[in-house]
Protein backbone atom coordinates (compact mmCIF):
# COMPACT_ATOMS: atom_id res chain seq x y z
CA UNK A 1 0.00 0.00 0.00
CA UNK A 2 2.27 2.72 0.94
CA UNK A 3 6.21 2.38 0.35
CA UNK A 4 8.28 4.55 2.35
CA UNK A 5 11.67 5.92 0.65
CA UNK A 6 14.52 6.07 3.31
CA UNK A 7 16.92 8.11 1.17
CA UNK A 8 14.09 10.92 0.87
CA UNK A 9 14.83 13.74 2.49
CA UNK A 10 11.70 14.66 3.69
CA UNK A 11 10.18 13.33 7.05
CA UNK A 12 8.51 10.39 6.69
CA UNK A 13 5.12 11.68 8.07
CA UNK A 14 5.13 13.87 4.49
CA UNK A 15 5.86 10.85 2.89
CA UNK A 16 2.69 9.08 4.28
CA UNK A 17 0.56 12.55 3.21
CA UNK A 18 1.78 12.74 -0.07
CA UNK A 19 1.10 8.60 -0.87
CA UNK A 20 -2.06 8.48 0.86
CA UNK A 21 -3.38 11.47 -1.13
CA UNK A 22 -2.36 9.60 -4.42
CA UNK A 23 -4.04 6.52 -3.17
CA UNK A 24 -7.14 8.90 -2.55
CA UNK A 25 -6.63 11.13 -5.68
CA UNK A 26 -6.76 8.02 -8.21
CA UNK A 27 -9.39 6.11 -6.93
CA UNK A 28 -7.42 3.46 -4.63
CA UNK A 29 -9.41 4.09 -1.51
CA UNK A 30 -12.62 4.91 -2.44
CA UNK A 31 -15.30 7.67 -0.97
CA UNK A 32 -16.35 6.33 2.69
CA UNK A 33 -13.91 3.37 2.81
CA UNK A 34 -11.81 3.46 6.01
CA UNK A 35 -8.27 3.31 6.18
CA UNK A 36 -6.03 1.30 7.99
CA UNK A 37 -5.69 2.21 12.00
CA UNK A 38 -2.97 4.31 13.70
CA UNK A 39 -1.59 1.27 14.91
CA UNK A 40 -1.54 -0.91 12.04
CA UNK A 41 -0.28 1.12 9.65
CA UNK A 42 2.10 1.98 12.27
CA UNK A 43 3.08 -1.70 12.80
CA UNK A 44 2.85 -2.27 8.64
CA UNK A 45 5.51 0.44 8.10
CA UNK A 46 7.64 -0.67 11.04
CA UNK A 47 7.43 3.37 12.37
CA UNK A 48 5.94 5.02 15.58
CA UNK A 49 2.39 5.94 15.71
CA UNK A 50 2.49 9.20 16.30
CA UNK A 51 4.37 9.41 13.24
CA UNK A 52 1.18 7.40 11.38
CA UNK A 53 -1.09 10.34 13.65
CA UNK A 54 0.81 13.63 12.53
CA UNK A 55 0.09 12.67 9.09
CA UNK A 56 -3.78 11.23 9.77
CA UNK A 57 -4.17 14.84 11.03
CA UNK A 58 -2.74 16.35 8.48
CA UNK A 59 -4.80 14.32 6.04
CA UNK A 60 -8.01 15.58 7.54
CA UNK A 61 -7.34 19.60 8.09
CA UNK A 62 -6.92 19.25 4.35
CA UNK A 63 -9.84 17.48 4.07
CA UNK A 64 -8.62 14.38 1.94
CA UNK A 65 -9.99 11.88 5.32
CA UNK A 66 -12.57 12.49 7.86
CA UNK A 67 -12.74 10.92 11.38
CA UNK A 68 -15.83 9.10 13.16
CA UNK A 69 -14.75 9.07 16.78
CA UNK A 70 -14.88 5.40 17.95
CA UNK A 71 -15.01 4.11 14.23
CA UNK A 72 -11.65 5.55 12.53
CA UNK A 73 -10.56 7.34 9.50
CA UNK A 74 -12.24 7.06 5.92
CA UNK A 75 -11.55 7.99 2.64
CA UNK A 76 -12.96 11.73 1.56
CA UNK A 77 -14.68 12.53 -2.03
CA UNK A 78 -12.03 11.72 -4.52
CA UNK A 79 -13.59 14.86 -6.75
CA UNK A 80 -11.95 17.32 -3.56
CA UNK A 81 -9.22 15.68 -3.08
CA UNK A 82 -7.94 16.28 -6.69
CA UNK A 83 -9.08 20.12 -6.38
CA UNK A 84 -6.58 20.36 -3.24
CA UNK A 85 -4.10 18.59 -5.32
CA UNK A 86 -4.08 20.97 -8.37
CA UNK A 87 -4.33 24.37 -5.87
CA UNK A 88 -1.11 22.62 -4.51
CA UNK A 89 0.29 22.12 -7.74
CA UNK A 90 -1.04 25.82 -9.37
CA UNK A 91 0.97 27.56 -6.08
CA UNK A 92 4.13 25.69 -6.52
CA UNK A 93 3.49 26.65 -10.45
CA UNK A 94 3.04 30.21 -9.28
CA UNK A 95 6.31 30.16 -7.38
CA UNK A 96 7.90 28.42 -9.75
CA UNK A 97 6.97 31.43 -12.68
CA UNK A 98 7.54 34.13 -10.02
CA UNK A 99 11.74 32.79 -9.32
CA UNK A 100 11.64 32.44 -13.28
CA UNK A 101 10.77 36.16 -13.45
CA UNK A 102 12.89 37.56 -11.10
CA UNK A 103 15.44 35.62 -12.57
CA UNK A 104 15.27 37.55 -15.80
CA UNK A 105 13.51 35.05 -18.00
CA UNK A 106 11.29 36.15 -20.33
CA UNK A 107 7.84 35.50 -20.76
CA UNK A 108 8.12 34.03 -24.27
CA UNK A 109 10.47 31.88 -22.57
CA UNK A 110 8.36 30.54 -20.31
CA UNK A 111 5.68 30.34 -22.68
CA UNK A 112 7.99 27.91 -25.01
CA UNK A 113 8.78 25.75 -22.02
CA UNK A 114 4.69 25.56 -21.47
CA UNK A 115 4.45 24.70 -24.77
CA UNK A 116 7.14 22.26 -24.93
CA UNK A 117 5.73 20.27 -21.80
CA UNK A 118 2.98 19.98 -22.48
CA UNK A 119 3.89 18.83 -26.30
CA UNK A 120 6.04 15.73 -24.63
CA UNK A 121 2.55 14.97 -22.78
CA UNK A 122 0.97 14.84 -25.62
CA UNK A 123 3.24 13.36 -27.89
CA UNK A 124 4.05 11.07 -25.01
CA UNK A 125 0.53 9.23 -25.58
CA UNK A 126 0.35 8.51 -29.23
CA UNK A 127 1.89 4.91 -29.58
CA UNK A 128 4.26 4.66 -32.59
CA UNK A 129 4.82 8.10 -33.35
CA UNK A 130 8.17 10.16 -33.03
CA UNK A 131 8.05 14.00 -33.01
CA UNK A 132 11.34 16.20 -33.00
CA UNK A 133 11.28 18.05 -29.70
CA UNK A 134 12.08 21.46 -30.04
CA UNK A 135 14.16 22.22 -26.96
CA UNK A 136 13.57 25.76 -24.95
CA UNK A 137 15.62 28.50 -26.84
CA UNK A 138 16.34 26.28 -29.46
CA UNK A 139 13.71 28.88 -31.88
CA UNK A 140 15.49 31.56 -30.81
CA UNK A 141 18.93 30.23 -31.46
CA UNK A 142 17.73 29.05 -35.21
CA UNK A 143 16.72 32.78 -35.27
CA UNK A 144 19.91 34.74 -34.15
CA UNK A 145 22.08 32.32 -35.80
CA UNK A 146 22.83 30.13 -32.33
CA UNK A 147 23.44 33.30 -30.21
CA UNK A 148 21.54 34.55 -27.76
CA UNK A 149 20.64 38.43 -28.22
CA UNK A 150 19.34 39.51 -25.18
CA UNK A 151 20.04 43.16 -26.41
CA UNK A 152 16.03 43.83 -25.84
CA UNK A 153 15.71 42.34 -22.32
Amino acid sequence: MILLDPRDHRPIYEQIIEKMSELLAMGALPQDEPLPSVRALASELSINPNTVQRAYVELERRGFIYSIKGKGNFAADPKHIRLARLEDVGAELDAALRKAAAHGMREDEILDRVRAVFSDTADSGKTGQTAAKEKPGQKAEQMTGGKNDDSDN
